[in-house]
Parts: C-alpha cells; structure tokens; sequence
C-alpha cells in the first residue's frame, strides 16, 4: 500500500486535476477549466494527495464542497465533517481505495476533530459505496439531485473508531 501525503492543493495539482477525464459512467465527475477557482478556494478545503515520489494520486475536500444540492445536511459542521475524494482516473478500480480512503480519514481526523465523518455518493457509483462501507460507514439517507435527476446515498461514520 502506498504512503499518501495529504497537505493544501497547489496550483499546479488543481491543473492537473482538471485535465483528468473519466469514462462513462463516471464522467459525472469530470471538471471544467473554470472549476479550478472551486479547487483553490480555501474555504472549500481542497488537499492534494500524493504518493511514491510525490506523483499526483487524487485529491479530496473537506466541508461545504463535499456536499451535493439536494441532500439533508441540516446537522452539520463542527460535529459532522463532509468528506469528498477523488482518485485519479488510471488507478480507479485497482483496488486502491481502501487505503486511500483510510488515509483521507486519518488526515480529517487529525486535523478538524470531527464527531462524524459523512459522505455523499452517487448510486451507480458502487466501487466508492462499498469502499466506505467497508470503512464502517452506514447509510443515514438517500435523496435524488434535481439536475440531472441523479439518485445519492448519505453514508455516516463515527470519526474516531
């Protein structure tokens, strides 16, 4: 399993991260060029994840961005931590995910102290649904995004196990 080192996205690593193209079904998480203010905007906490010689693996946010219009998070911020990751296109489906998503977590951990980590999936999206569940979380609601009409699950976790 690789080592990830998790700090504050660069410039450079949000460009590269917009430049990443996903096959269907899940290009729904390819980004635009204008994406990058998002990226680099500090209120989004937007990290870089690197691995083996500090080569761009994925990156994750924490907090607001992390949230999907339309579903419930009327219980929020401090005690809950919204959690969005994404891995980079060639290692998806590689079975990577477990240690990426641990690694995330320790990192959320150590740094906002949350009580609950929660994360939004898209249903089709079952690679990232069983990662997480696998990682202790369980399903806490399901909504259906109005663009799109896309179907979500909410996943909760006790942050500190």
């Amino acid at each position: 399993m690789p080592e990830y080192k998790i700090s504050p996205i660069t410039s450079e690593q949000a460009q590269k991260i917009i430049s990443w193209h996903y096959d269907p079904p899940y290009g729904v998480y390819n980004l635009k060029p204008e994406d990058i203010n998002g990226l680099l905007n500090p209120e989004y906490r937007y990290h870089q994840i690197l691995a083996n010689e500090d080569v761009l693996v994925g990156y994750c946010c924490y907090g607001l961005d992390a949230q999907v219009p339309g579903g419930n998070y009327h219980r929020g911020e401090p005690e809950i931590l919204d959690v969005g990751v994404g891995l980079a296109p060639d290692l998806t489906g590689q079975g990577l995910g477990a240690g990426f998503v641990k690694a995330i977590l320790a990192y959320a951990w150590k740094t906002f102290r949350p009580a609950v980590f929660r994360v939004t999936i898209a249903d089709f999206n079952q690679r990232s649904m069983i990662t997480f569940l696998n990682q202790g979380f369980e399903v806490s609601g399901h909504f259906i995004r109005e663009i799109g009409k896309m179907p979500f699950t909410q996943l909760e976790r006790k942050a500190h196990e």
